[in-house]
């Protein structure tokens, strides 16, 4: 009991913090969708050109992860999402491993944890691409740029951004759900009815749980990998 209301209250807090988050955005989502939805096919494009500038830039992606789930739906927009980032991701990693070597390794080569991870990449790097990407222990732009000096191979890191799937989704999840109530405080009438909003929170949560014990257990299994990185 003494766990279950600090979580509660976590929780409330979050939903607070939508409902604030999307009343802000009620007058200027609209119109950024508006003008994106005036280019036509090119709008994921578009989008997805800014989302892979921004992660190369280290501009934190949430609140672009957070625009694709409000502009273009949980499926559509977690897909969208979820390229772009392995595309700026790789970019940045390139980067990192071709051209600013020196001045990437300067970075973090003095974070004790970068060095526990280069130590668990020698020794497995899909895994621990994998691990850090489901429980991220460096923050998302700087450990692209970290994995690039690394010994781990392009093809493994390619394939280790597919454990972002679940980290996206939840982000996306948010982000629908403030583009609808974005839409209510701009002046929209409610096109759906209760059970659309029904649905949409259920399958919320579910991600929000899923997601939490897929972190929980990845930093387990990172605690053993490399522990001196959590």
């Amino acid at each position: 009991m003494s766990k279950l209301l600090p979580r509660a209250l976590a929780v409330l807090i979050g939903i607070l913090a939508l409902f604030l988050i999307a009343r802000q955005a009620g007058g200027l989502l609209p119109r950024f969708a508006e003008w994106l939805a005036g280019l036509g096919p090119a709008a994921p494009l578009v989008f997805a050109a800014v989302y892979i500038a921004a992660t190369v830039l280290l501009v934190p992606g949430s609140l672009l992860t957070l625009a694709g789930g409000a502009l273009f739906g949980v499926l559509r927009g977690t897909v969208i999402v979820l390229v772009s980032a392995t595309l700026g991701a790789s970019a940045a990693f390139l980067i990192a491993r071709y051209l600013a070597r020196e001045r990437v390794a300067r970075r973090v080569q003095r974070d004790e944890r970068f060095a526990a991870i280069d130590r668990g990449i020698g020794a497995s790097g899909l895994k621990i691409v994998v691990l850090l990407r489901l429980s991220p222990v460096v923050p998302f732009n700087l450990l692209n740029y970290a994995l690039g000096i690394t010994s781990v191979r392009l093809v493994d890191y390619l394939v280790g951004c597919a454990a972002m799937l679940p980290g996206t989704l939840l982000y996306v999840y948010y982000g629908r759900v403030i583009g609808d109530i974005a839409a209510l405080a701009a002046g929209a009438r409610p096109a759906r009815g209760a059970s659309y909003y029904l649905f949409l929170g259920v399958g919320l949560l579910a991600t929000i749980l899923v997601t939490a014990l897929l972190t929980r257990l990845a930093r387990r299994e990172l605690a053993r990998r490399a522990p001196d990185a959590v």
